[in-house]
């Protein structure tokens, strides 16, 4: 289906954001800001949440006293420089991996499909790491239900994820949960016909104003998107699906 053009949208964060605790309800927090700030979602919203967000919600912590080191994790933390227990969730969390150059950053094709810098791998503080959400598309798929019944507003989500490229320094945002709106769009003109990855796009444009080193703004909301409803979640465009 060809997409439906967007001439204009709004995007702004949900904050102030109360700090999560492991197992906290994702979606209750949510619904609080909103309560409290006045703001009300309206149909066709994207709520777009961090990753980290759902991992804590998720309660997909690991202690680093509780990992296991082997040979290869070892060389691999000598040559990036990278603490061996962390090594050692990136390998165990990925089929596969590469150096973007000889010291790093570690770019690993995690076992979900997706292509990640350190796997998605997420310090928490010297003792401890987070690991991605174990379905980032049900994650979505449970929030979208739980804010649709709060707000009862017609309402899309996307988590997103920091990540960099093996081609440059820095990151980006992108998409690895998606729920009610189509991973990809079609776009044609002059006769030509791409697919974009959609929600990486919608991803990366909530990034601009999600939280990063420090900032609580975990969630925001895009308005005015057009886009098509699909469940059919952010797995379903991968390359290589688990």
């Amino acid at each position: 289906m060809t997409a439906v053009p967007t001439s204009g949208f709004s995007a702004f964060a949900l904050e102030p954001f109360p700090e999560l605790e492991p197992g906290a309800d994702l979606a209750g927090a949510i619904t609080g800001v909103l309560a409290s700030t006045g703001i009300e979602l309206q149909d066709g919203d994207v709520v777009v949440v961090a990753s980290k967000a759902v991992s804590v919600a998720e309660k997909r912590y690991v202690d680093l006293a509780s990992v296991v080191v082997g040979p290869e994790a070892l060389e691999l933390s000598a040559r990036t420089g990278k603490p061996a227990e962390v090594v050692q969730l990136i390998v165990d969390s990925s089929d596969s991996y590469f150096l973007a150059t000889d010291k790093g950053p570690i770019i690993a094709r995690h076992r979900l499909g997706f292509q990640l810098t350190s796997a998605g791998i997420d310090r928490a503080g010297p003792q401890g790491a987070w690991l991605l959400p174990v379905d980032p598309d049900a994650s979505a798929r449970a929030l979208r239900d739980a804010l649709i019944a709060h707000a009862g507003a017609e309402v899309a989500v996307v988590v997103a994820d920091s990540d960099g490229r093996a081609d440059r320094r820095g990151a980006t945002v992108i998409s690895i949960g998606a729920a009610g709106v189509g991973p990809l769009r079609v776009t044609e003109h002059g006769g030509k016909r791409q697919e974009e990855t959609f929600t990486d796009l919608i991803a990366a444009a909530a990034g601009i104003i999600l939280g990063q080193r420090g900032r609580g703004a975990p969630v925001a909301v895009l308005r005015g998107v057009a886009y098509e409803c699909s469940d059919a979640g952010v797995a379903s465009m991968l390359q290589r699906r688990p």
